[in-house]
């Protein structure tokens, strides 16, 4: 069954072409290594909750927009192979993101069911 890494960030809005530039770049890797698919989203209608939301899971700042992304992988066995390719490989040590990756949260999540 698929596994799915799921990923929140805060990005800032002037980085937007940076930030698909990046991701782009990255999805690459991720599908030669075994990720069968990327998904990258950008904020449209992020409402501020009453005990918590997106902006405050990530510490955004106002001039920032939420990201909400995932990349499917037939399982976790895969999925952690990528992950230590992505910590190795020098193309990917090469890129700069552009956001602060330490407000970024992220997990593992093994799928229920895909409709």
């Amino acid at each position: 069954m698929t596994y799915v890494d799921g990923f929140v960030a805060a990005v800032p809005k002037a980085n937007k072409q940076a930030y698909i530039d990046h991701a782009r770049e990255a999805a690459e890797l991720f599908k030669e290594w075994g990720a069968t698919r990327i998904v990258e989203t950008w904020g449209d209608d992020v409402p501020a909750g009453k005990q918590t939301d997106f902006m405050r899971a990530v510490a955004a700042k106002d001039d920032e927009a939420i990201v909400f992304s995932w990349i499917e992988y037939p399982d976790k066995a895969t999925r952690d192979a990528v992950g230590k390719k992505m910590m190795t490989d020098a193309r990917m040590q090469a890129m700069k993101m552009p956001f602060d990756g330490a407000r970024m949260i992220y997990g593992g999540f093994d799928a229920l069911f895909v409709a």
